[in-house]
């Protein structure tokens, strides 16, 4: 009697209620996402989830505006690309101009030198402050209607009462339903490509080894990108990389890697490390030839250009996929790309990458998020939406170095995803302005000032 003493009816209908959560719940995973996946095809589900999401939108936004414009509230309007405009001149001229607003006397007999120069530096240094080309794209970008989180809008707390139950509806959505989704979604990819790729790496070298493995990255990836609700829209794929070439695109965050090798494959470049990524980079390497560095190799230029080189002079591999500026930009610009890819002589194929903000943000300010708070981050986002558009393959023309063929790249993937050319190093994210633009700056006054001591000793 004992035994039937301690069951309880509750106990069991709890355990078969669970039990058939998780089945459905595995089920609608596998055959709305995993095996879609698999084949790389698509329901349609995703861009209705996002012509939904942009109608909610509007409407939160219409409803902050008009909150704000009965109550006599200011919104906050973010920053152009333009705080200052003016037309391009040189500083010869500008200063030529403060002189002669300031001086009644003849230019040609001013001294060589006039206390008013100054104003023209410290002028440039306030414009520097107020409009900095650079500092502004390290910080995630504001924007101009409200997706109801609110680390997107600094307007989000003028808001109806209807508006504060749609926000806590969408809490409870993306944390409740979304990010568990994404999570199983994150470690089903993940896992998958650590186990199947260590199974393939015991295969034989040849075709077969290369197709399962190109099959099961491409599976991965997918799996991956569904993870992040990515809804992802690829042009001109006839100019997509090719095996001997390397691919270069502008970078914003790391997932950039996901979205381009979730429609094609491609060697990865980068430095070994060690924990989980360092089990995925082991495992990925088995299956397929990617270049990994030991972290005392990565300052060595020669020894990285080398295996470089000797990775695209064997056309049976993929085309290595690397980001030339060294670190992420907000997506509003693409700025100075390294030289060092651009050395090496192969076809460069351009790929431009443009997020939209609207669903969520895509950036990755690493001195301000750790790579796991990161990830967090865009698992409860609405969804991550992008564009990608191949562009025509390029080469190095005759004359040309590689510095300037990095520019040249860089202008056509600017000007393909509408985002900024900017001449300014990434690196600057991180470190001081280098001793050689000030004085290129002190160089072009004392050549003005030089310049026009020697006129005067000719007259």
């Amino acid at each position: 009697m004992g035994p039937f003493l301690d069951f309880n009816p509750f106990d069991n209908l709890l355990c078969i209620l669970l039990g058939i959560s998780f089945t459905v719940w595995f089920t609608l995973l596998l055959v709305f996402i995993i095996v879609p996946a698999i084949f790389g095809v698509s329901f349609g589900i995703r861009r209705l989830y996002m012509k939904t999401l942009l109608k909610i939108f509007e409407w939160a936004t219409h409803r902050i505006e008009r909150g704000a414009k009965d109550n006599n509230h200011l919104l906050y309007k973010h920053y152009s690309n333009a705080i200052i405009a003016k037309e391009p001149t040189s500083l010869e001229e500008e200063i030529n101009e403060i002189r002669r607003r300031g001086s009644n006397r003849d230019l040609d007999s001013a001294s060589a030198f006039e206390m008013s120069d100054i104003f023209y530096f410290c002028r440039r240094g306030v414009e520097s402050i107020m409009d900095d080309e650079v500092t502004k794209r390290f910080s995630a970008e504001e924007l101009e209607s409200w997706n109801l989180l609110t680390r997107s809008n600094y307007n989000f707390q003028h808001i109806s009462l209807r508006l504060t139950v749609l926000w806590g509806l969408g809490v409870v959505i993306r944390y409740g339903f979304l990010l568990p989704l994404r999570v199983t979604l994150a470690f089903t990819g993940v896992g998958l490509l650590v186990v199947l790729t260590s199974i393939i790496g015991f295969l034989p070298n040849g075709r077969m080894k290369n197709f399962l493995s190109e099959q099961v990255h491409l599976m991965c990836y997918r799996i991956c990108v569904r993870a992040l609700t990515a809804i992802i829209t690829y042009h001109d794929s006839e100019n997509k990389p090719k095996n001997g070439g390397i691919c270069v695109a502008n970078h914003t965050s790391p997932i950039d890697v996901i979205i381009l090798a979730s429609d094609g494959c491609y060697a990865m470049v980068g430095q070994i490390h060690g924990g989980l990524m360092g089990v995925i980079q082991k495992s990925m390497v088995k299956a397929c030839p990617h270049i990994w560095f030991e972290r005392s190799e990565v300052k060595d230029r020669h020894l990285v250009a080398k295996r470089l080189s000797d990775h695209v002079e064997d056309t049976t591999k993929l085309p290595i996929l690397i980001f030339p500026e060294g670190t992420c930009i907000n997506n509003t610009s693409v700025m100075m790309f390294k030289k060092g890819s651009f050395e090496i002589g192969s076809t460069v194929y351009p790929v431009a990458i443009k997020y939209d903000p609207r669903f969520g943000d895509a950036f990755w300010n690493s001195s301000q998020f750790g790579m796991v708070n990161y990830l967090l981050r865009m698992m409860s986002s609405w969804a991550i939406v992008c564009s990608v558009w191949y562009l025509p393959p390029m080469t190095r023309e005759e004359g040309e170095d590689a510095v300037q063929f990095a520019s040249r790249v860089k202008a056509a993937i600017a000007r393909q995803g509408g985002l900024v050319d900017l001449l300014w190093d990434g690196g600057l994210k991180r470190g001081k302005v280098k001793d050689a633009f000030k004085e290129e700056q002190q160089k072009l006054y004392s050549k003005m000032l030089v310049g026009t001591q020697e006129d005067r000793s000719r007259s």
